[in-house]
C-alpha cells in the first residue's frame, strides 16, 4: 500500500469509529473526514466542496421539498382515509398500513411518510387493543423497504446512481430499481403483516393505547402543601396508589438521587417523580403539588432566544406584554405529547436553552425516554431523537413549536384535507417530476423544476423551502462524495475489492455478491445508510472489475443492503422515531429485524441475478 492509501484508510477507519460511537452527528463527522482528507492531500482543495453540486445531493434536497408539499397539503391524509380498512383485524390492518407506508416512501421522504402515519398507527393500535410497538415497528420497516422501489425513494439509491454515472455507464433510471426493490419490499411487507408483527415484544398489551415509559416530572412543594415537613416515606406511600414514586429531590439547586426515605421535605423543594402521563393529574391533586416548569431562571427577565434559524419571527416583547396580548384562554389549554424527530432542531438542546414559555407560551412538563432516568434536572436535560415530550399550551402554539422544531404529535388526529386544490396540485407536480425523470430528464433537473413550480403555485410556501430540507443528510452526502472519490483515485477501493475477492470470496462471483450485500447491510445497521452507500460503492465497482462481471449487479446489491437497516434503532431515522412512541428498547429490533434481513438476502440475490445478470 502507498502512503496515500494508508492515510485514506486511517481517515475512513476513524470516520467509521466516530459514526459507531455516535457522540457527534453524522454530518459533523463527515465534514471532519472531508477536511482531514483535504489537509492530507487526498482530496484536491479545489474539489473539496464539489459534492454540494453533485446531482444526488440536489435531487435529495428537491425531493424533500416536494415531500413537504404532499404532507402539508393534505394529499397523504386523503389517501389514508380512502385506503385504511375500517374494522379489519390486526393482520389485514397492519398489511394495509405497512403497504401504504412502503408505497409513499417510494416517492417521498420516508421519514416524512412515517411521521404522517404514526398518529394513524397509534389510533389503529388502540382500536385493536394491540401493543403500539407491534404496529409501529412494521410500519417503520415498511417505509424503509419502500425506499428501494424508485431512484428517489432513498438517498442511497441516488448515491449508487451517481457512482454508476462516474464510472462512465450513465445514471440509473427512475424505475431501474423497481424489479428488485419491489420484489423485496412486497415480500417483506407480507412477512411483516402475516408473521413479523407477532415477533415484536408487547410491553404492556391492552386497551390503553400507546405506551411510553414513565415520565420524569418535576413538582414543587409550596408552603401550603400538606407534604411540607413530612418524610419522603409518606410521599411514596401516597404515590403508590398512582403507580408513581420519587426518584430524586432537588434542594437549593442541588440534586439528591435516591434520597433516604426518612429525609424530611421542606417548602420550596422540588420532587422528581416518575409517573405515567395519565397519573400526573392524580399525583398533583392528591398531594397538593405544583408543577415546576422547565424554563431557565433568567427566562422571565431576558428577551426570547430563537429556537432555530427557521423561526417565523423574533419575539422581542416582554413576558408581561405576551401574556396580556397572546395568552390563550384557560379552556384552550391542553396537553399534547410530541415525539422528537431525528432531524429535529432541538436535539442536543435543553428545555432551558429553548425557552418555550417566552417564545411560544407553552410549557414542557415532562420527558419520556425509554425508561432511562436522567441524572440532571429536567430543564437541563439535552433532548434526543425519539424522546416524547409532554407539552402544555394552546393547540396553535404547540403546533407552531412542533412545525418549527421538527416534532410530530402522537395524539389521534382527524384526517382532513386542509386545501383540496393544493393537495391535487402537489400530487400532480410530484407525478410530473417523476414522469420527466422517467423519460430521460436528469433527476436533479426534473425535481428542481418541480420545486420551482411548487413555489409558483404556492403548494410550498417560500419560507418553508429551507425548513423542509433535512440539512444534516445533505451535508453528509456532500462531504462524503469527495472522500469516496478519493478511494478510487488512490486505488484503495481496488485493494479492498481484491482482498474481498481473493481472500473471502476466493473468486466465486455469487459468494462475492452475497458478501457485498451482507457487509452493506451490517454497516447500514450501525451507521447512516447514505454514508454506507458512499463507502461501499467504490468497493463494489472494484469487485466487479476484479471478477470481470456486470457492475450493475453489485451496485444494486449495495442499494438493497443500504436500505435494510432493521437490527438497531440507530441504523435508520425511522427506527429512531418509533423508539419513544412504541416504548421500545435497543434490543427489541432484532427480533423482527433479523428474520426480515434473512428474507431480504434470500429474495434479493436471486432477483439480482435474474434482473441484472452477471
Amino acid at each position: 500500500m502507498s502512503l496515500d492509501q494508508w492515510l485514506l484508510a486511517g481517515v475512513l477507519l476513524a470516520t467509521l469509529v466516530l459514526f459507531l460511537w455516535g457522540r457527534w452527528r453524522h454530518d459533523v463527522v463527515a465534514v471532519a473526514a472531508l477536511l482531514a482528507s483535504v489537509a492530507l492531500g487526498l482530496v484536491p482543495s479545489a474539489e473539496a466542496f464539489s459534492g454540494f453540486a453533485h446531482p444526488a445531493v440536489i435531487t435529495v434536497a428537491c425531493v424533500l421539498v416536494l415531500s413537504h408539499g404532499l404532507q402539508t397539503s393534505g394529499a397523504v391524509d386523503a389517501l389514508v382515509r380512502r385506503v385504511m380498512p375500517g374494522a379489519a383485524g390486526p393482520t389485514l390492518t397492519i398489511a394495509v398500513l405497512t403497504g401504504l407506508g412502503a408505497l409513499l416512501s417510494g416517492f417521498m421522504n420516508n421519514v416524512g411518510a412515517l411521521a404522517l402515519l404514526i398518529p394513524v398507527a397509534l389510533q389503529v393500535a388502540a382500536r385493536m387493543e394491540v401493543a403500539p410497538a407491534r404496529v409501529l415497528m412494521p410500519l417503520a420497516f415498511g417505509t424503509i423497504l419502500g425506499g428501494m422501489i424508485t431512484l428517489v425513494g432513498t438517498p442511497p439509491n441516488l448515491i449508487v446512481s451517481g457512482f454508476r454515472a462516474e464510472a462512465g455507464l450513465g445514471p440509473f433510471g427512475m424505475f431501474d430499481f423497481t424489479p428488485v426493490g419491489l420484489a423485496v419490499a412486497a415480500l417483506g411487507v407480507l412477512f411483516v403483516a402475516l408473521v413479523g408483527w407477532r415477533l415484536v415484544p408487547a410491553r404492556k398489551p391492552g386497551a390503553e393505547g400507546f405506551e411510553t415509559e414513565a415520565y420524569l416530572t418535576e413538582v414543587r412543594v409550596h408552603e401550603d402543601s400538606e407534604l411540607a415537613g413530612r418524610c419522603l416515606r409518606d410521599v411514596d406511600e401516597k404515590l403508590r396508589d398512582q403507580d408513581a414514586h420519587v426518584v430524586s429531590l432537588v434542594r437549593h439547586e442541588v440534586r439528591m438521587v435516591a434520597p433516604h426515605p426518612g429525609r424530611r421535605i421542606h417548602a420550596g423543594d422540588i420532587l422528581v417523580i416518575q409517573a405515567e402521563a395519565e397519573a400526573l393529574a392524580g399525583v398533583l391533586g392528591s398531594l397538593g403539588l405544583k408543577l415546576e416548569e422547565a424554563v431557565a431562571p433568567e427566562e422571565d427577565e431576558g428577551e426570547a432566544v430563537e429556537i432555530a434559524s427557521t423561526s417565523k419571527h423574533e419575539v422581542k416583547a416582554s413576558k408581561d406584554q405576551e401574556v396580556e396580548e397572546e395568552a390563550p384562554r384557560e379552556d384552550e389549554i391542553g396537553l399534547v405529547e410530541l415525539a422528537v424527530l431525528p432531524q429535529s432542531s432541538v436535539i442536543g438542546r435543553t428545555p432551558s436553552d429553548i425557552q418555550l414559555r417566552t417564545r411560544y407560551g407553552i410549557n414542557l412538563l415532562a420527558i419520556s425516554r425509554q425508561g432511562r432516568r436522567s441524572a440532571t434536572r429536567l430543564r437541563a436535560t439535552p433532548l434526543r431523537a425519539g424522546d416524547v415530550l409532554l407539552m402544555q399550551g394552546s393547540p396553535e402554539a404547540i403546533s407552531e413549536f412542533a412545525a418549527n422544531a421538527g416534532c410530530v404529535p402522537l395524539a389521534e388526529r382527524a384526517l382532513t384535507i386542509p386545501d383540496r386544490r393544493k393537495a391535487i396540485l402537489a400530487t400532480g407536480i410530484m407525478g410530473m417530476a417523476v414522469a420527466a425523470a422517467t423519460l430521460g430528464v436528469p433527476a436533479a433537473l426534473a425535481f428542481a423544476a418541480g420545486v420551482l413550480l411548487s413555489l409558483l403555485v404556492r403548494t410550498v410556501a417560500l419560507r418553508q423551502v429551507y425548513q423542509s430540507v433535512d440539512w444534516p443528510v445533505v451535508v453528509l452526502l456532500a462531504a462524503l462524495i469527495p472522500v469516496a472519490g478519493a478511494m478510487q483515485a488512490t486505488g484503495l477501493a481496488g485493494l479492498v475489492a481484491q482482498f474481498m475477492v481473493d481472500t473471502l470470496a476466493q473468486g466465486h462471483v455469487i459468494v462475492a455478491l452475497l458478501l457485498i450485500l451482507v457487509v452493506t447491510m451490517m454497516l447500514s445497521d450501525l451507521m447512516n445508510n447514505a454514508a454506507t452507500a458512499a463507502v461501499m460503492c467504490p468497493i463494489a465497482i472494484g469487485i466487479a472489475g476484479q471478477l470481470g462481471v456486470n457492475v450493475d449487479t453489485f451496485l444494486m446489491a449495495v442499494a438493497v443492503g443500504a436500505s435494510c437497516a432493521f437490527l438497531t434503532p440507530i441504523g435508520h431515522q425511522n427506527n429512531t422515531l418509533i423508539l419513544g412512541p412504541g416504548g421500545l428498547r435497543f434490543g427489541d429490533y432484532w427480533r423482527l429485524g433479523l428474520p426480515l434481513e434473512v428474507l431480504v438476502v434470500a429474495v434479493a440475490v436471486p432477483m439480482l441475478l435474474i434482473v441484472w445478470p452477471l
